[in-house]
């Protein structure tokens, strides 16, 4: 009785340590073990991380990578990191500063895309006339920040440009933005805007803050109600045309995206504008375990994922994969861009933002780049 007691505990035992081991290695097929990796990202990239064949790559390597959203400017100071693996801001300087805040030593900034203006041939048209845009002579059209703000700062309206009679709508001539208190791609736009309202130099003092955001705030608060979520304008221009949307800045991904999909979203008359000067969106990846580390390892490593990331209309450290897409699909992507500028630092950038805030919060009408008050006929 006895032995036979100890053969079936025997039995029972090997029985255990054949599925331990089998558990180890993730299951009898040889494959490895999958560990959950939770992130929070720019909505923008969404898309990319939900895409099947993203998730399998990810899964060749053990890992499977969920993901929840935010605004970069809401990761880097609203939201609860404690309970994600690495946050993913679309911007460098929201990743600095969570990377200063969480004591991280090593970030990944796998893919970048420059800002970018979606709008329709017959608004090119009439800015073209009206000297803001002009073509690069490299198969890209280039729209001039300068000109434009200057338009701004008079409260120039859509049926005051002369000869117009495509697009005589009675409203300002504004580019539609995401909330700059909340959204990355605002952020960026404001990147820029400063630097022209800064003598065409980067804020890099706390002095310079307080005017420099009097100038372009304007941009921000003639809009009205400027939604939280970088796909919501561009999904307005894409289903509701010029009327709702003439021009909205966006990141060149999102555009180019579109067209590589060829799903038809992008339609015959919507043309692609890069401002002058434009910034990078830097997307950057900042890990708190080792297992978040292998994420951003491989988004910027595995050729796999980088080639994926192309068709998802970002650039990355092979140009190859996007340029051969630029070719195949004949899109009008500027392949070398010139006048680049950096945002400024994150306290800067912080500066502008909270500056501008407290315009929003106090309903005041900040002064214009010509030093009055905006006019208020034709609304928003």
């Amino acid at each position: 009785m006895k032995r036979s007691i100890g053969i079936v505990l025997a039995l029972l035992l090997g029985a255990a340590v054949v599925v331990a081991i089998i558990l180890g290695n993730g299951g009898g097929d040889g494959k490895p073990a999958v560990a959950t990796v939770r992130g929070v990202i720019g909505s923008e990239k969404k898309p990319f991380f939900d895409d099947p064949r993203v998730r399998a790559a990810f899964e060749k390597h053990g890992l499977r990578v969920e993901v929840d959203t935010a605004g970069s400017r809401q990761i880097a100071t609203e939201v609860k990191l404690d309970n994600y693996a690495f946050a993913f801001p679309s911007s460098v300087p929201a990743a600095e500063k969570i990377k200063k805040d969480r004591k991280v030593s090593t970030t990944f900034s796998p893919f970048y895309s420059p800002m970018a203006i979606a709008t329709f041939q017959p608004i090119a048209d009439l800015l073209t006339k009206a000297g803001l845009v002009r073509d690069s002579g490299n198969g890209y059209q280039v729209f001039d920040v300068a000109k434009y703000m200057d338009l701004v700062a008079k409260g120039t309206r859509w049926d005051k440009l002369p000869g117009n009679t495509a697009y005589p709508a009675r409203k300002r001539i504004l580019l539609t933005t995401t909330d700059v208190r909340s959204s990355n791609s605002a952020a960026m736009y404001l990147a820029m805007t400063s630097y022209v309202a800064n003598g065409e130099d980067v804020v890099t003092t706390s002095s310079q803050v307080p005017k420099v955001a009097g100038v372009v705030a304007p941009i921000f608060l003639d809009q009205g109600y400027s939604q939280s979520s970088s796909e919501a304008p561009f999904d307005d221009y894409l289903v509701m045309g010029s009327g709702k949307t003439p021009m909205v800045m966006i990141y060149e991904a999102q555009y180019l995206s579109r067209v590589f999909a060829g799903d038809g979203s992008i339609k015959p008359d919507m043309r692609l504008l890069y401002p002058s000067p434009t910034v990078l969106s830097k997307h950057t990846l900042v890990p708190f375990t080792p297992q978040a580390a292998e994420v951003g390892r491989l988004l910027t490593e595995d050729p796999e994922l980088r080639n994926l990331a192309a068709q998802y209309g970002f650039r990355t450290a092979d140009p190859k994969a996007f340029a051969d897409l630029v070719a195949k699909h004949k899109a009008p992507a500027a392949r070398d861009l010139v006048d680049v500028v950096e945002p400024p630092t994150y306290e800067h950038l912080e500066g502008l933002i909270a500056n501008i805030d407290r315009l929003y919060a106090s309903g005041a009408v900040p002064q214009s780049a010509s030093g009055a008050a905006p006019r208020t006929e034709g609304g928003p």
